[in-house]
Parts: structure tokens; C-alpha cells; sequence
């Protein structure tokens, strides 16, 4: 019982990193683009707090 209860949280576990690693991933073309504030962006990706949408941007702009 204990290994189904493990495999389940698992694998919840498993789709939210990929949920957040997806919508990361959108955020970062939209930022690239900049034909929307991060604002109108937290409206769209919900997995991700304006807080991270502006971390993401400067790791953007240092790249750039």
C-alpha cells in the first residue's frame, strides 16, 4: 500500500515539474518577443509568480 501511495506522489510530483518547466519555457519566448508586459505573461502562465517572470527576464537580458 505504502509503494502505490509513493509511486502516486511520485508521479504528481513528475507533472508539476513538467507543467512548470512548460510554462517556463512559454514565458521566455513571450519575454524574448516583448510584445507583453509580465504582467499580462503571470496572467497567461499561472504555474509561475510575477516574482520568477522577473528573474526569468534579467536572466534574459544578461544573456542578451
Amino acid at each position: 500500500m505504502m509503494s502505490l501511495f509513493d509511486d502516486e506522489q511520485i508521479m504528481k510530483s513528475f507533472i508539476k515539474s513538467e507543467r512548470h518547466d512548460t510554462e517556463r519555457a512559454m514565458a521566455e519566448q513571450l519575454i524574448r518577443k516583448g510584445k507583453m508586459t509580465l504582467e499580462e505573461i503571470a496572467d497567461c502562465v499561472s504555474a509561475l509568480s510575477l516574482d520568477e517572470l522577473k528573474e526569468i527576464e534579467t536572466e534574459i537580458m544578461q544573456l542578451a
